[in-house]
């Protein structure tokens, strides 16, 4: 029976994944640890670091009794059963697979440590997304000392929607866990399985061998930003014909075979996973020879840069063929709603392309402008911030909606509309808003995928 389990890394998965194991397994003592003392702060004070709607709850439930959060993760170490790396891994910047390819250096540094640190049997569990085979590599480091401490590694990917994340975990599609196929392995299996059998049903814990389960994460990833940029495609194909993308979703939604999640057009996907998982099997693809199958996934990420740029330039055709010194506001900067992410969220590549353009540009977000001041730094003059969205509105040219809050919905927008310079043009690159109500209102609506309404 594990008595003790430590988690490295306190981040977006790190933490709201070891506070909701430590309310459902009170006699398992968790502790998570991150090089960033700030950060440790802020989780131990009860006010995390990060947005997630449920997530301070669970906390209350554990913080200082089961659950604490450090910086010694030399001292952590030696007193785990259990270790889940929840490290960063992102995409190498540097040498051979820039652009692509993960960069492992901090997930090598933590398996190092573990090895120097570690007593007697530990289970070391990959909770951050990684190329197939990792855990080969990992498992080499860590056999490759002389003291008595032994090591099972598996593999127990994350399958965390931000804004859900609480949700997703305490009432998971599957747990996946992946190990060798001997007899340790499988006991190791065995033991991380017990843990989530607090609170899943046995038929949601789904076990594989170790690759399996890292291409998994991968391929889930994948699979779901397919369906993003898929009907994103059909989304400019509406724009073009006369179709509505809304009518379009719905109609092939309703066919069994394809469902209707991630069928809502807009203006790309954003996030910290999406892009990275695609890259990095792309680069996996290529590696093994396979360059028709890489082609293919790179071609979703190829789409959703085209729908970013897209939105743009439907701004600019729209508004007379210029936006020099034209005041557009931005409502949304989040990736999306419900987080203060701010990760390869679509709003940056719009707001960089519509400062270029020499527009001046207000962002406003209920939660993501400390990220946004870090994201666009050093915009110059042109760029300003406020947290109200009217004020943003006032006197603008246009309106930029680039993130799905649900306070987007509730604003007068006739009140907005007053107040903005004419002809208004508002341009909703989420579908939020309704398009028929807001152009009686006044304004030129244009929305993904749908026929534009224009007074002019």
């Amino acid at each position: 029976m594990l008595k003790n389990i430590l988690c490295i890394g306190a981040g977006y998965v790190g933490g709201p994944t070891m506070a909701v194991i430590a309310k459902h397994c009170p006699g398992i003592d968790v502790v998570v640890a991150d090089v960033n003392a700030e950060r440790v702060a802020a989780w131990q004070s009860g006010e995390p670091p990060i947005f997630e709607p449920g997530l301070k709850e669970v906390l209350a439930t554990c913080l200082g009794r089961n659950l604490r959060f450090t910086t010694d993760l030399d001292a952590a170490i030696p007193r785990a059963d259990m270790i889940f790396v929840s490290v960063n891994t992102p995409t190498k910047t540097f040498g051979r697979g820039a652009g692509k390819a993960a960069d492992l250096r901090y997930w090598e540094k933590t398996a190092r440590s573990i090895l120097q640190h570690a007593n007697g049997h530990t289970i070391v569990v990959e909770k951050s997304t990684l190329p197939v085979r990792t855990a080969e590599a990992v498992e080499r480091i860590l056999k490759s000392g002389d003291g008595d401490a032994r090591f099972d590694v598996l593999s127990n990917p994350e399958f965390l929607a931000e804004g859900t994340a609480i949700s997703d975990l305490e009432q998971p599609d599957r747990v996946l866990i992946g190990g060798a196929e001997t007899p340790q392995g499988r006991a190791a299996i065995e033991a991380l399985a017990e843990v989530y059998a607090h609170w899943v049903p046995p038929e949601r814990i789904l076990t594989t061998n170790v690759w399996s389960a890292e291409l998994s994460k991968l391929a889930a990833n994948a699979f779901l930003a397919q369906r993003v940029s898929s009907i994103n495609a059909v989304s400019a194909i509406c724009e073009r014909t006369g179709a509505n993308v809304l009518e379009v979703s719905r109609a092939i939604g309703s066919d069994r075979r394809i469902g209707a999640r991630f069928l809502g057009a807009g203006i790309g996907f954003g996030g910290s996973c999406f892009q990275k998982d695609i890259l990095n099997l792309v680069y996996l693809c290529e590696r093994l020879g396979l360059d028709e199958v890489a082609r293919y996934w790179e071609s979703v990420v190829t789409l959703n840069h085209y729908q970013k740029r897209r939105f743009t330039e439907r701004m600019i055709h729209a508004m007379f063929n210029t936006l020099a010194d034209k005041r557009i506001a931005v409502f949304g900067f989040a990736f999306k709603a419900d987080t203060g992410d701010t990760r390869d969220s679509p709003a940056i590549e719009v707001c960089r392309e519509l400062l270029a353009e020499q527009a001046f540009v207000c962002v406003t977000d209920p939660k993501a402008l400390p990220a946004a001041r870090r994201d666009l730094a050093g915009a110059g003059p042109r760029l300003s911030f406020t947290e109200d969205p009217y004020q943003a509105a006032r006197g603008a040219d246009a309106i930029a909606l680039l993130t799905d809050w649900r306070e987007y919905r509730e604003l007068d927008y006739d009140r907005i509309h007053a107040g903005m310079a004419r002809p208004p043009f508002l341009f909703d690159g989420r579908n939020l808003l309704d398009a028929e109500r807001l152009h009686d209102v006044g304004f030129n609506v244009y929305a993904i995928g749908r026929p534009e309404l224009s007074r002019l």
